[in-house]
């Protein structure tokens, strides 16, 4: 099950703080209908092209309707575990409007190539901003996968 919220001003589904993406807790969020608009990302995978490579997704949905014209910063981090601390290993971010479960041009992308088979445990942080328009500060944590794939 992916981790989606609602990112609205004001929202509390999920609050972190402004520090970088190695300081965010996991959390299960649920998206509510407060009139903003849906964070959401694939959980880390590796990529079905060579070479091996951990890869995940972001996107923002915009289920009523009242973003239409506007596009939005997607950033991804992508993080690794280090004992119990996570490591942001790479970062991506793209302008896209809403929309990208489906279509990969309305989408973010973070990738680190594998270092080794050794069994990792990785997931991605996502922020949406929208340009132009003051949005909250919440980010999206996927759920925590182990993949053989060494970062």
């Amino acid at each position: 099950m992916r981790t989606s919220l609602l990112s609205a001003v004001f929202a509390a589904a999920l609050v972190v703080s402004a520090a970088a993406p190695s300081a965010y807790a996991t959390s299960e969020a649920t998206a509510s209908d407060v009139g903003g608009f849906v964070t959401d990302g694939d959980h880390v995978h590796v990529s079905s092209t060579p070479p091996a490579t951990a890869s995940a997704h972001g996107w923002w949905l915009d289920p009523l309707g009242k973003h239409k014209a506007v596009k939005a910063k997607v950033t991804v981090w992508l993080q690794t575990k280090h004992g119990q601390t996570w490591k942001t290993v790479a970062e991506g971010s793209k302008n896209v409007k809403a929309g990208g479960k489906g279509a990969s041009s309305r989408r973010a992308n973070a990738r680190k190539t594998c270092e080794s088979r050794n069994r990792t445990q990785w997931r991605s942080v996502i922020d949406v901003d929208l340009i132009g328009i003051a949005d909250s500060p919440e980010k999206a944590v996927t759920k925590t996968v182990t993949l053989s794939c060494g970062a």
